[in-house]
């Protein structure tokens, strides 16, 4: 009989792997995310409308969706394909370019100023003030044509009342900007009148009118010559230049590229197609050279459902208006839902060929396309912000299960949460927004994904101050603090060899060791349940506490498990950049500094500023060894603080005395360094100012009590120490007997005068004594 190996059995399972669950806006539940095709995650992302400069909504936004994105394919090990759309012809962009392109036209021709340039100006002024400001002005204050001017008082004292500004912001919440443009402009004007009395029309002054008045000629002109725009790369232009400044900035947030970048204008025949087969499959119809959806035909269909996102906002005509953009017409559509698939174009519009005329795309029908154009007929994730879930996204999923005539065009549909600043909605087109550049002169790249990861996706965020200077940077200062410590113990352990043959794997390394695979396991768990990165930061940051408890349990010496340690701060590391959060080589221990460069290292230019400090030092212990003199100790101790101090702050090595005497060196990003050591030398400034202040307080007051004690006690009730006539009889020692009238002075008046004049004979010694202190001083 053949030998056999004995039966193997399957180990039952102890605990269930979590399945990752993602919040979909299609259900408003978190549901268990199963791809389409094994490990393969086709996902589309809204991209930018390119026609100003990208904002903190936009950061919040791209950043939010790059965590996420980077989670998948980094983390879980999707092998993601991510695209994302450009949009680069559009209603805001064909104004703006409008816009700009005339507003220069004239500002080139503003030479002089002039009583027509000025007439033009306050034209354009009365207008938008009638057209703008007014919506949101109580009735009794909307002034007539003919009137602004003289009621612009009024309404500017009523917009600096925050009560009925509040009021005016309920009727219109674009009241501030429309004020604010308009005051600047009569402020404008009102300079310009009194330039043009005193015959001064020199160019510098009629530019100084035009560029104050930018936003309301841009607009009055716009109004008035847009058909004469017929160059259609003033709007090319225009998105290109936004577009390159839109990667830029993404860059600088550490944004990954996607791996497709799609633009409409470069999908045009394909969009023109994807119309027709709308029109074929009975959901759009064509009214003069416009082609509409038919949502009525669609949500009527057994096979669809219109607005599955937010349904109850079908029939919310400000957000289907916002959503058809500002140059649309609503005659001739079926019903207030339906929305353009191509829209006709108006002289000063650009256009393209088509069967139903010149015209170009509506806004919705771009995603449907290019996504369609790379994905097919169903894709596994669609993302966008929580502003384009309706009617945006459900119009887009509307056209193309029309298209496709499928039943779920995308699986899993993610929004981002909105952004307020400070309690308030960030919005463009209430020009209250933070661009990107004005924020990253504030802060880093790191400091704003960490601000995003302590908040939840979609969740609402209230960016603040606060937030940034204090639990941002408290957790970004936690982690420098705990990977420069961590790194110098293990670079201390490559120069001193204290393992004593002991293995240093006892209770406390057992303990530390079940913390680190508790935590990956709550990490896990954690961005399981829909991408929760607050969570999986705090369970980082409880992993770095209890570190740091073991560390310090065995007083910071090098009786620890290097080894124990170096896992920990790796496997923390790496979940880190895994965030985006790192910089540097990545197999370094840790998340790197944002100021180190990328490439090679060039020996020489690392290494010198190093020597050159170590070099001067020994320069001075030596000059000081061969001088020999009686303080040359307490000169190298100067020497040693200043090289801890100065010459190695700039250089990013932190030096932390120890008990033993033997100092731990620690790489720190000089800017933090000198960051720390500005604060401290700030803090002792600022105690001994204080010293200084209560000192010279002290002085004063000394100074004060001398002076009082200059006059003789047989003086003090004598003019002009007191006011003539208020006593006429004295003492031998000048102690008042009588009162200015000739009555004696009652016992109590004689003894309140006696203690005074006790009291004055006192400090007049004290100022004796002092004056001649101050006397030989000066001797």
């Amino acid at each position: 009989m053949a030998i056999r190996q004995p039966a193997w059995h399957l180990p039952p399972r102890q605990i269930d792997q979590p399945v990752l669950k993602i919040f979909n806006s299609l259900t408003k539940t978190k549901t268990e995310f199963i791809p389409i095709n094994g490990s393969h995650v086709k996902w589309y992302n809204c991209g930018p409308t390119v026609y100003d400069a990208s904002h903190m909504g936009h950061a919040r936004n791209y950043v939010t969706q790059d965590i996420l994105r980077r989670i998948m394919s980094d983390y879980f090990g999707y092998d993601v394909h991510f695209v994302m759309n450009v949009t680069d012809i559009d209603d805001k962009i064909i104004v703006r370019a409008r816009q700009n392109h005339l507003f220069t036209q004239f500002r080139k021709s503003a030479t002089t100023l002039s009583a027509d340039l000025l007439s033009q100006v306050s034209d354009a002024w009365g207008s938008y003030v009638r057209e703008n400001v007014a919506k949101g002005l109580p009735n009794e204050e909307k002034p007539s044509r003919g009137e602004e001017e003289v009621r612009w008082p009024r309404i500017a004292e009523l917009a600096r009342d925050q009560n009925r500004k509040l009021e005016c912001l309920k009727r219109d919440e674009k009241f501030d900007m429309h004020f604010t443009a308009a005051n600047r402009t009569f402020a404008a004007i009102e300079t310009a009148r009194l330039a043009l009395s005193a015959n001064q029309s020199s160019g510098d002054t009629a530019l100084r009118l035009v560029d104050e008045s930018r936003d309301i000629l841009a607009s009055a002109l716009d109004k008035k010559l847009k058909d004469t725009v017929t160059d259609q790369s003033v709007f090319r232009s225009l998105a290109a230049y936004w577009e390159g400044q839109f990667f830029k900035d993404m860059e600088r947030l550490r944004v990954r590229q996607p791996d497709t970048v799609t633009r409409v204008t470069e999908y045009v025949p394909e969009i023109v197609e994807f119309v027709q087969g709308i029109i074929k499959n009975g959901y759009g119809y064509e009214f003069e050279s416009s082609v509409y959806f038919d949502t009525g035909a669609f949500d009527a269909s057994d096979r669809h459902d219109y607005a599955k996102l937010e349904p109850w906002s079908k029939g919310n005509r400000e957000l289907l208006a916002e959503g058809e953009g500002v140059l649309s017409s609503t005659s001739g559509r079926r019903s207030a839902s339906d929305f353009a698939l191509w829209k006709a174009s108006k002289p000063g519009e650009p256009s393209w060929p088509s069967p139903w005329g010149p015209g170009r795309p509506g806004w919705h029908i771009e995603c449907s396309v290019m996504a369609s154009a790379i994905f097919g007929d169903r894709m596994d994730i669609h993302s966008g912000g929580i502003d384009l879930a309706f009617p945006h996204h459900d119009n887009e999923m509307a056209q193309s299960e029309a298209y496709h005539e499928c039943g779920a065009w995308v699986n899993y549909f993610i929004h981002t949460g909105h952004l307020h600043i400070e309690g308030l909605k960030m919005s463009k087109s209430l020009k209250n927004f933070i661009t990107i550049d004005e924020i990253l002169q504030r802060f880093t790249a790191r400091q704003l994904r960490l601000a995003f990861l302590t908040q939840l996706w979609n969740a609402k965020i209230d960016f603040s101050e606060s937030m940034m200077t204090g639990e941002v940077k408290a957790l970004e200062a936690t982690l420098n603090n705990f990977f420069a410590f961590v790194n110098a113990l293990i670079s201390a352990q490559e120069y001193e060899d204290q393992s004593g043959g002991e293995h240093y794997y006892n209770d406390d390394e057992r303990e530390l060791m079940k913390s680190l695979y508790d935590s990956k396991t709550a990490f896990r768990a954690a961005l399981c349940d829909s991408f929760n990165t607050p969570e999986a930061l705090k369970i980082i940051r409880d992993l770095v506490s209890r570190i740091n408890i073991y560390i310090n349990s065995r007083g910071r010496k090098l009786n620890l498990n290097l080894s124990l340690l170096e896992q920990c701060a790796r496997w923390i590391g790496d979940m880190l950049r895994m965030f985006g959060l790192g910089e540097g080589q990545a197999s370094e221990i840790g998340w790197g500094y944002e100021d180190e460069g990328p490439g090679g290292v060039n020996r020489e230019e690392t290494l010198m500023p190093y020597l050159r400090v170590l070099s001067s030092f020994r320069d001075g212990v030596r000059q000081l060894a061969i001088a020999k003199s009686d303080n040359a100790l307490k000169e190298i101790l100067k020497l040693s603080d200043k090289l801890r101090d100065d010459d190695l702050v700039s250089l990013g090595v932190a030096l932390d005395d120890q008990e033993d005497g033997k100092a731990l060196v620690k790489l720190v990003s000089p800017a933090e360094l000198i960051k720390a050591r500005e604060e401290k030398r700030l803090k002792l400034d600022a105690q001994a100012a204080k010293k200084a202040a209560a000192a010279e307080e002290v002085r004063q007051k000394r100074l004060a009590k001398m002076e009082k004690g200059r006059v003789h006690p047989e003086e003090m009730f004598r003019p002009p120490n007191v006011p003539e006539g208020t006593y006429t009889r004295w003492d031998e020692y000048g102690l008042p007997t009588a009162t200015g009238s000739g009555e004696e002075l009652s016992k109590n008046q004689q003894k309140r005068a006696r203690k005074d004049w006790d009291l004055q004979k006192k400090l007049h010694e004290e100022f004796l004594a002092w004056k001649k202190e101050q006397e030989s001083a000066g001797s």
